[in-house]
């Protein structure tokens, strides 16, 4: 390349970064916004993700496409996401362990999840069920404890994410048991375990396992926080049978590039409030377990900052390291 192509190319460059950073706000979105969620298709923020970029297609006329980016533990979507342009086109629809606790379990963490992204919103405070395969002789939870303390170290069981990985530790801590964790990458995966019997039980969220929960395929012993769960209305609350165990939620929110400008951040929260207000969209989204939530990015960011520092304890008590 000669040096006027190379100042030619510069000079497109310049005038590209320019436009994106001088984009009126009435302007946004002027093309597609892409989400980036880092899980497979078909668990909870995946499912959340479609939800509200189909909405917002329709709102603003504009494509929103989501893009599955799975693997180490959410961190190649989470890396995907802070080295796009900071102009609101490329979001990360994160889970609470790619903000809060993966900076924990890397002795060099891969991003910095405070300083490399603009928080925009809260987006859902999904609900985690203990499930079975309903062919399992385990019918209750005092079962399953019955079962895992007359074979210490024989059951085992699944989980797609740091938040339910580290839910089967404080169960088996909790109840006193020993079972053995069988790692996955997304909900799907675990619910595909349960379903071949891989795995004798499972941590997860609704949504992967809902239509098989709603076939008789899965049995669901128990919900571990209080909020009515409708496809099994009765179901009882794991600390009825372990009192010693925490209520577990996890939660997901969108965040964008650090140095996206505040007009888009704020643009962007103001449409992800409206939709998830929608009722249709409320309804849809908790008869999946997934309990929309929203905030403004100052709520988000102060959100964010506390949640990592009540996991901290935690994750390294577990001892969980990735490197």
């Amino acid at each position: 390349m000669n040096a006027r192509s190379v100042v030619l190319a510069l000079i497109s460059m310049l005038m590209s970064g320019l436009a994106w950073a001088q984009e009126r706000p009435d302007a946004f979105p002027s093309r597609s916004i892409k989400i980036v969620v880092p899980f497979p298709a078909g668990g909870p923020s995946d499912v959340l993700a479609r939800m509200i970029g189909a909405k917002m297609s329709e709102e603003w006329g504009q494509p929103v496409v989501v893009e599955n980016r799975p693997g180490a533990n959410t961190v190649l979507g989470a890396q995907q996401v802070v080295k796009s342009a900071p102009d609101g086109y490329t979001l990360l629809m994160a889970i609470d362990s790619t903000l809060t606790m993966n900076q924990y379990l890397y002795r060099t963490p891969p991003y910095d999840p405070f300083n490399d992204f603009a928080p925009i919103t809260l987006t859902a405070k999904t609900m985690v069920l203990l499930i079975v395969n309903a062919a399992s002789d385990v019918k209750t939870v005092k079962d399953l404890i019955a079962k895992a303390k007359a074979q210490p170290g024989k059951l085992n069981y699944g989980a797609g994410t740091i938040t339910t990985k580290r839910t089967g530790y404080l169960f088996n801590k909790a109840a006193g048991i020993e079972t053995v964790l069988v790692p996955y990458n997304g909900s799907a995966e675990v619910a595909q375990g349960v379903l071949t019997r891989s795995v004798d039980f499972s941590f997860d969220g609704v949504s992967a396992s809902l239509s098989l929960i709603q076939s008789g395929q899965f049995r669901v012993l128990a919900k571990l926080d209080p909020r009515p769960f409708p496809p099994v209305p009765d179901l009882p609350l794991i600390t009825a049978e372990v009192p010693a165990l925490d209520e577990i939620t996890v939660w997901l929110g969108l965040v964008a590039p650090k140095g996206t400008p505040a007009r888009i951040i704020d643009k962007l929260q103001a449409e992800v409030a409206k939709v998830l207000a929608d009722p249709a969209i409320k309804t849809k989204a908790d008869a999946s377990g997934l309990f929309p939530a929203t905030s403004t990015p100052a709520e988000f960011t102060a959100f964010i900052r506390k949640e990592a520092q009540r996991w901290s304890t935690v994750v390294q008590e577990i001892g969980m390291k990735y490197d």
